[in-house]
């Protein structure tokens, strides 16, 4: 029988009180220093103008809802849903491919609902990666397209993404010289933070290098209906032969301002769908029934809301723009996404992003996150996310204009608010 005494005892200071191996592997979280700020800022009352979290803040659609509530209200709905998503949100999801891309997919091998795009990007990380595994990752990149590998052992190679081409020939360099050979690699355009896009012979050069190194591909598509050009931006699955080896992850929370509702769906290769389903088969019952329900709903039902949507953003855009030029601060118009990819001005590109965004946050009230928080290849930027009305815009810009005018360079006044 074993003692709970003596030499066995574990005392403090040993390793039940080090981390978690887990949680070793994630570096601190760089968004918390600016979090706390911002935290701190509300407390004492201050109005925050809060371009920072990518959180849609416009009202789902009304027959959406309606429909919710609707499925809601039926007693059968409050039992366990499926993982893998009702086969009514499964058929939607594939009319919305073959309608939007002219792609044709089996919903019962080929999609798979997820508890939005980020969980289900994260689970897949652990169904097919071993500790030790390679993956190529952009840089700078939406945060779990790192830690999701990393949280399931994987060893990372960040490869520069500042423009789609630099990536291109990034891959074929870090492929070379990664021991063991990578096993996937992740593609998202428009891109989270640089807004950046592609076209279709972007796709077909990412599919033919795949299959020539037998690398898997997943494509994180969130803001496919986020886009302010003629053209929208295209699938990699509308590439021959794509399914061979690719996934894909789409998202409603941005298309149909259901951020909440957390649903999104993955679809492709039949493999990668099978693993990612029995990973979720351990993990879930899958999202409330009456919300899948809703989320079909979305899918087929009118999209002009999907385009009133777009048109907001594209307002926001163009009055952020305007707005912060006059106010001595150039940010580029992003062609796609919810999100600007801004240069530090250049009064203040020494201090580093991060130094910048506190020093923005605590004199003009305005939060961005920093570039730095993205990945090194982030650092010299800050990503501004169009989740306040155009007033609070203007008023963001008459705030920036003011600290611009000051110059401020000593910390005098950051320090006090830490």
């Amino acid at each position: 029988m074993l003692s709970l005494s003596g030499a066995s005892r574990r005392q403090p200071g040993s390793d039940m009180q080090s981390e978690f191996y887990r949680i070793r592997r994630l570096p601190p979280y760089i968004f918390e220093e600016v979090n706390r700020l911002k935290a701190g800022a509300r407390a004492a009352g201050e109005d925050i103008i809060d371009f920072g979290m990518g959180n849609p803040d416009m009202p789902t659609p009304k027959h959406i809802v309606d429909k919710l509530v609707e499925a809601a209200r039926d007693p059968r709905s409050n039992r366990y849903s499926a993982s893998r998503g009702i086969k009514g949100l499964r058929r939607a999801m594939a009319a919305y491919y073959k309608r939007r891309f002219g792609v044709i997919l089996d919903p019962d091998t080929e999609i798979i609902a997820a508890l939005g795009s980020k969980e289900g990007f994260a689970n897949l990380a652990q169904a097919i990666t071993a500790p030790g595994d390679v993956v190529l990752v952009p840089n700078p990149a939406y945060p779990i397209h790192a830690y999701g590998f990393i949280m399931a052992g994987a060893a990372i190679r960040h490869v520069p993404a500042t423009s789609p081409e630099g990536y291109l020939s990034s891959i074929g360099h870090a492929t070379r010289h990664s021991v063991p050979s990578p096993v996937a690699l992740v593609v998202n355009y428009p891109s989270n933070p640089t807004a950046q896009t592609v076209g279709l012979d972007f796709y077909k050069e990412v599919v033919a290098f795949a299959k020539k190194h037998e690398i898997l591909v997943l494509s994180d598509l969130a803001y496919a209906a986020i886009y302010f050009g003629d053209e929208p931006p295209p699938s990699i699955l509308q590439i021959d032969g794509a399914k061979d080896i690719a996934i894909e992850f789409q998202s409603l929370s941005k298309t149909y301002a259901m951020p909440g509702w957390r649903m999104g769906f993955a679809a492709g290769n039949r493999r990668l769908i099978a693993a990612l389903a029995r990973i979720k088969s351990y993990l879930d019952y899958g999202a409330y029934t009456p919300i899948q329900v809703a989320a079909a709903a979305a899918l087929g039902g009118p999209q002009d809301c999907v385009d009133e949507i777009r048109a907001i953003y594209r307002s926001r855009r163009d009055v952020l723009v305007e707005s912060m030029a006059r106010a001595g601060w150039d940010v580029p118009a992003p062609p796609a996404s919810m999100f600007a990819w801004a240069p530090l001005p250049e009064a203040y590109r020494e201090l580093g992003s991060m130094e910048f965004a506190k020093r923005l946050l605590v004199h003009a009230k305005v939060a961005v996150s920093p570039g730095i928080g993205f990945g090194e290849y982030g650092e010299g930027y800050v990503r501004i996310a169009l989740v306040e009305n155009e007033h609070r815009i203007r008023q963001a810009a008459r705030n920036v204009k003011k600290f611009l005018a000051l110059r401020t360079n000593e910390p005098a006044e950051l320090e006090s608010a830490k």
